[in-house]
């Protein structure tokens, strides 16, 4: 599989933020909804989305094995 430049960037950016909060997801969210605060705009935000009957066909409700 050949490298992907983009890919590659976007992994060491996200290193280089984790590694600032030493590696504490909270820590890097709270960073990134202050940033959002201070420049006014909003960034993606994706609620959860819960699986219809029709789409789960696994047969337990949607519970997960991990």
């Amino acid at each position: 599989m050949n490298a992907d430049p983009i890919l590659e960037e976007l992994w060491a950016v996200r290193d280089r933020l984790a590694a600032r909060f030493n590696y504490d997801v909270d820590a890097v969210f709270r960073h990134i909804k202050a940033e959002e605060a201070k420049s006014g705009l909003r960034y993606v935000e994706c609620p959860p989305r819960r699986l219809s009957p029709a789409e789960d066909d696994s047969g337990d409700g949607g519970a997960r094995d991990d």
